[in-house]
């Protein structure tokens, strides 16, 4: 048996008795018993955990599969509830994604998920990595999957001190060595469990580690070192306002988000542009009252503050964008993150 055959022997025997138990995972014993995990199940937590945590997306992917629980069910479902239903998750793209992609599994392939990598590229919103993903946890196909964790276990098993993400290449290639024929999607889960429990980014628990023998990490006691990263340039910060109005009757104005940018399809206030020197260009002509409390939210690419105007619109009012939602209708958890913290200081105020 060869190096890389042991480590994945020792990974995939260490992953039997501490898989991490997670509601769109089929446990390692029911799985070599014959139990098939539910390929929609798998690509809606894949799309949901991009750039997302567990404990984040755990409670969104329960609501999302007891109100969808198929992904036909989930493709007749209006753009409105699926996106207000995703409010807070962020990378709201993946959200508009989602539901093409839905589509096309629903109406083009009798709503089943192709069982092979090539195929899974085709559908929208589907990239190499969540490709291999469904094909490797779904359907047992032997894809290498590389996330984060996967990179932070090769540049240590394999004490890799090239920068990500210059890297990349060379941790696939690595990671590909050691995935196994048998056992694929338990494999790539295990690895994936390890360097989120075990080979943690700043204290890796060698001790407890399986493949410890087989660190050249370790023995060369760079392990916390590892994997290395070219310095981020820092964010820019950007300004806005965001004004929240109410009519006569209490209903809220709201509108919906452009597609394409930043928060597309979403519901929200309305803004004005986030610049150096935002324009203040409100809905409609009012005594605008500028609360004391500002929104601060950090983007992947700039943070942003924005200063919160409100005030009620006349009876004849007509805003120049958006429209009046009644207060029944009306949900602060339909909003994204950044919308809901200007909720917050208005119902302060």
């Amino acid at each position: 048996m060869t190096n890389a055959q042991k480590a994945s022997t020792a990974l995939l025997d260490w992953y039997d008795d501490n898989a991490r138990v997670m509601p769109w995972r089929v446990p390692p014993a029911d799985r070599i018993a014959g139990q098939r995990p539910d390929p929609y199940a798998v690509w809606l937590s894949e799309v949901m955990l991009q750039q997302t945590t567990v404990a984040a997306v755990t409670g969104y992917f329960i609501r999302f599969t007891a109100r969808w629980p198929t992904v036909q069910a989930l493709a007749a479902a209006p753009d409105g509830a699926v996106m207000g239903e995703w409010a807070g998750l962020g990378y709201y793209a993946r959200a508009r994604n989602l539901l093409k992609c839905a589509r096309v599994v629903s109406e083009n392939h009798d709503g089943k998920f192709p069982d092979n990598y090539d195929d899974l590229m085709e559908l929208p919103g589907i990239g190499p990595y969540t490709a291999a993903a469904i094909a490797a946890i779904a359907f047992d196909q032997p894809e290498v999957v590389v996330d984060g964790n996967v990179e932070r276990v090769m540049a240590r098993l394999f004490d890799i001190s090239i920068p990500l993400p210059t890297a990349k290449p060379a941790l696939k290639a690595k990671a590909a060595s050691l995935t196994p024929k048998h056992r694929p999607g338990d494999y790539a889960q295990a690895v994936m469990d390890l360097g989120a429990t075990i080979c943690a980014v700043r204290t890796p628990a060698c001790g407890l580690c399986p493949v410890s023998d087989h660190c050249d990490a370790r023995r060369a006691g760079t392990a916390p070192d590892l994997p290395k990263r070219t310095p981020k340039k820092p964010k820019p910060t950007r300004r806005g306002i965001i004004y929240l109005a109410q009519n006569q009757t209490g209903e809220w104005l709201l509108e919906r988000r452009p597609d394409k940018g930043l928060l597309g399809g979403m519901l929200g206030w309305p803004t004005s542009d986030w610049t150096d020197a935002p324009r203040d260009e409100p809905p409609f002509a009012a005594d605008w009252k500028i609360e004391s409390g500002e929104v601060r939210h950090t983007f992947t690419h700039f943070h942003l503050i924005l200063s919160v105007r409100t005030a009620i619109a006349p009876a004849d009012c007509t805003p120049s964008t958006g429209f009046f939602l009644p207060k029944t209708v009306f949900r602060p958890s339909d909003l994204p993150t950044v919308m809901r913290k200007a909720f917050v200081i208005c119902r302060a105020s």
